[in-house]
């Protein structure tokens, strides 16, 4: 297992004449969970996007260490990224989409039955994608992303659809998965729960990073995530 850290710098991108993210910078570092959010609209996408490679930045670098995601050697052995839970094919089995991507990342399928164990996914290793539920269909993207047993998650909204055991589980799994000295980067619109799961945050708003730093110097005494988050992002769009 490798420490790396997750650094932005400077990342811009522009749609037409639409700035969606300007000279984005921040660092996630590794043995630590930083939470990434903002209002609807504010960027968090498009910078995900652009760090994984997905979409080309104007501006700016986005490295996994030292390395952009497109010229790492071996992608999905370093990052495991949860995007889209819509990526499985839905007349294909769990077990069967999972051994299709060890194939395609290259990895061992031995490496198979141990995702399916760790996200929880052993009673329905073998049903057809098309009947899970969206906790369910969560549950297998995270699998997934972990094939690789890679040293960085990068995760978007993972708590979408689980139940309040799948939550905990969700947060027990991340803190377990930072102590070991790996990166995780979350981004969610589920304050009440981030608040509970993450060590540092970031804080995006209209494209611009608004605040970055520990989650205790944010939500201050007496104040919520939500609403630290709710102050000062109101207070961005009013001024």
């Amino acid at each position: 297992m490798t420490a790396v850290a997750i650094r932005v710098s400077g990342l811009t991108k522009r749609f037409g004449q639409v700035v969606a993210v300007s000279d984005v910078t921040f660092t996630a570092e590794a043995g630590r969970v930083t939470g990434f959010i903002g209002p609807n609209g504010a960027g968090k996408s498009t910078t995900l996007r652009m760090l994984l490679g997905l979409t080309s930045a104007d501006q700016g670098t986005a490295l996994f260490g030292d390395v952009a995601y497109r010229d790492l050697s071996l992608p999905t052995s370093t990052v495991g990224a949860v995007l889209d839970i819509a990526s499985a094919h839905p007349s294909s089995t769990a077990r069967g989409h999972l051994r299709i991507s060890c194939d395609l990342g290259g990895h061992p399928r031995d490496r198979v039955d141990h995702v399916i164990e760790v996200a929880g996914l052993a009673g329905y290793a073998d049903r057809r994608v098309r009947g899970f539920s969206t906790g369910m269909r969560q549950r297998l993207a995270l699998a997934t992303a972990l094939l690789g047993d890679p040293d960085v998650l990068v995760l978007d909204e993972p708590s979408n659809g689980l139940d309040p055991a799948g939550i905990v589980w969700l947060r027990t799994f991340l803190r377990d998965f930072s102590a070991s000295g790996r990166t995780v980067l979350i981004s969610s619109h589920v304050l009440t729960e981030l608040q509970h799961s993450i060590d540092d945050l970031v804080l995006i708003n209209q494209g611009q990073v608004a605040w970055t730093g520990p989650l205790t110097a944010f939500a201050t005494e007496g104040s919520t995530l939500e609403e630290a988050f709710l102050a000062l992002t109101t207070k961005e769009q009013v001024t």
